[in-house]
């Protein structure tokens, strides 16, 4: 029987950052790692092998960081856990012994059971499998027609890529608003111009009733009786936590299937541990169970996981997720953090927002300079930043993490307000109108009137 001191199960984000930190934080023990294919995909750049990146072997997670640090990789499948004994056996038979167990076994793309015709040749999903993507990538060859269902952040950015590409590509989403899930209208509908811009053809406040073929698909037909021809569809409609193995082990799930973990990612059985989309999180503003899966988010998770297998460490804890997503359609990067205006008020929280748009280089002639939106929303109470938004160029995307800093450190508007920053010319707005400190301007105008 093989021995290791750390087992982590899963090759993607979590299952690589979980070992990388275990061999870090604790060098003298041994970490083997298993996972199922020989390569492994960056999850946040998937969609962009239809176009951008060209193919999936320009969107592979480097091993050099595990193999430097001494992690051992084993390509297979863990088939069963005996938590009990300690002990997982592998799909080629081979049972592997352990003193601390990681699970970051990811999560699924959902098919609806009720969706009619899912089965059919030249419907797909968005797995994170290697070798899938490539089969789906040749199968798209010489197909036009695309219909994308769900316009999330995977949606969006799919149809996106395939009308670079020369499809032509409708996008179906039942709610009124592409991304309306995570941003607030006024994001949103600039998002749905862009898409609408670059030739992706939109369809929303439409459900999908069922999918028609002889074989293979020929037609979407969607709940108010429109029919859609298509040669094929890529089905969208989110992604459910991985956890068969855990509960074969015996693990608690929760009411989402999640693997219930605690802030350090302690479950259920001694020993082991749970960390990105298998792994319960909670929103980190409400407490609430939360259904996020974010790489990012999984990154976070399985640093805590690594970090506390042998004895708790009190600055790694996960306390809930912030949630920080970003995009980009063009030239044009959405971001957001925390809650939106929308969410804010349905969870109960009495609220001031505030939004100013600049320019993300001063002056506003510069080259490759771009409108750059920034909306806060604030506890009308405390002024403590709850989420805020961004658009603008590329640059959008970090600040939208400093945003996602300033919320998880319990940040107030005025804090943003005393915020120093550099700036230069070729960088960043002005330091005169920087839209992030604009935002708590008017953020701050507002709450002395309410």
């Amino acid at each position: 029987m093989e021995r290791t001191d750390v087992l982590v199960i899963g090759g993607s984000a979590t299952g690589m950052v979980a070992a990388m930190t275990a061999k870090a934080t604790y060098p003298a023990k041994s970490v083997t790692l298993i996972r199922k294919e020989e390569k492994v995909m960056v999850p946040c750049g998937i969609p962009y092998i239809f176009d951008a990146v060209k193919t999936s072997d320009n969107n592979i997670m480097a091993d050099a960081g595990l193999v430097n640090l001494g992690v051992r990789i084993v390509v297979d499948e863990v088939t069963a856990v005996d938590a009990g004994a300690k002990v997982a056996t592998l799909k080629a038979g081979v049972p592997i012994a352990y003193d601390k167990l990681i699970l970051g076994t990811g999560s699924l793309p959902t098919v609806p059971r009720w969706l009619k015709g899912a089965d059919l040749k030249n419907v797909f999903t968005i797995p994170k499998s290697k070798s899938y993507l490539d089969d789906l990538q040749a199968r798209l060859q010489g197909l036009e027609k695309v219909v994308v269902v769900g316009a999330g952040f995977i949606g969006v950015e799919v149809s996106d890529e395939l009308r670079r590409a020369g499809k032509d590509v409708t996008l179906v989403e039942l709610l009124p608003h592409a991304l309306g899930t995570t941003f607030d209208d006024e994001f949103a509908t600039e998002a749905e111009a862009l898409l609408a811009a670059r030739g992706v053809v939109l369809r929303t406040g439409r459900g999908v009733k069922e999918l028609q073929g002889d074989g293979a698909v020929r037609t979407v037909v969607l709940d108010d009786g429109t029919t859609l021809p298509a040669e094929a569809v890529i089905l969208s409609l989110g992604y459910a936590p991985n956890a068969k193995l855990a509960k074969a082990m015996g693990l608690d799930l929760n009411a989402f299937g999640f693997v219930k973990a605690d802030q350090y990612r302690r479950t259920s059985l001694p020993d082991v541990f749970a960390a990105g989309d298998c792994a319960e999180k909670v929103d980190f503003a409400t407490g609430k169970l939360s259904r996020i899966m974010l790489a990012s988010t999984a990154c976070t998770e399985a640093r805590t996981a690594g970090l506390n297998l042998y004895e708790l460490s009190t600055f790694g804890a996960f306390r809930g997720t912030v949630g920080i997503y970003s995009t980009c359609i063009g030239d044009t990067a959405f971001g957001v953090a925390g809650l939106i205006e929308k969410h804010a008020v349905a969870e109960g929280f009495r609220i001031v927002t505030g939004s100013f748009s600049g320019v993300d280089r001063h002056p506003g002639k510069i080259a490759d300079a771009h409108k750059e939106t920034v909306k806060l929303v604030v506890s009308k109470e405390t002024g403590v930043i709850l989420g805020g938004e961004v658009m603008g160029g590329k640059g959008a995307g970090e600040l939208v993490n400093v945003i996602g800093l300033a919320i998880q450190s319990h940040m107030t508007v005025n804090d943003l307000l005393m915020m120093q920053i550099g700036t230069h010319p070729m960088l960043t707005a002005s330091p005169a109108g920087f839209p992030l400190i604009k935002a708590a301007e008017a953020v701050q105008k507002a709450l002395r009137s309410a």
